[in-house]
């Protein structure tokens, strides 16, 4: 696991789809956060590391725009302007979820040595997203 930190671009797979994004048009952009999002959220079966690593960065992509959000990684993260993706706040939850849902290598990995600093950065983003702005009501479904 090309890991380094806890943190959502702290390893090799979303340090590359930071970079992946910023090879993009602008107009992409959003596709391939949404996309990185479904496909975990689509995995019923056991969900693999990488494809977890790059729904994590992509939520994190989420929140940062949301109030409360943290900036992303200023060396891994895309360097290029995003466009509004607080959209896709509902996507971002349902897939944390099912990163955090057995079967799932991620999750299993983390278990595996101390995940409580990685599992509290991921509450920290179920948390910012679950955040309402006033006179707005988020789906999960």
């Amino acid at each position: 696991m090309g890991t380094w930190d806890v943190g959502p671009f702290d390893n090799d797979t979303a340090a590359d789809f930071g970079g992946d994004l910023d090879e993009v048009a602008a107009s992409e952009r959003e596709g391939i956060v949404r996309s990185a999002l479904t496909r975990v959220i689509d995995t019923a079966a056991y969900l693999e590391a990488p494809e977890s690593e790059a729904a994590v960065a992509a939520t994190a992509l989420v929140a940062a725009q949301c109030p409360g959000g943290e900036p992303t990684d200023p060396i891994y993260g895309p360097e290029e302007p995003l466009p509004d993706l607080t959209g896709l706040r509902d996507l971002a939850l349902q897939a944390l979820d099912r990163v955090m849902t057995e079967p799932s290598e991620l999750l299993d990995l983390w278990a595996e040595s101390d995940g409580a600093p990685w599992r509290a950065n991921i509450r920290r983003l179920q948390n910012v997203l679950l955040t309402q702005p006033s006179g707005e009501q988020l789906s999960l479904i």
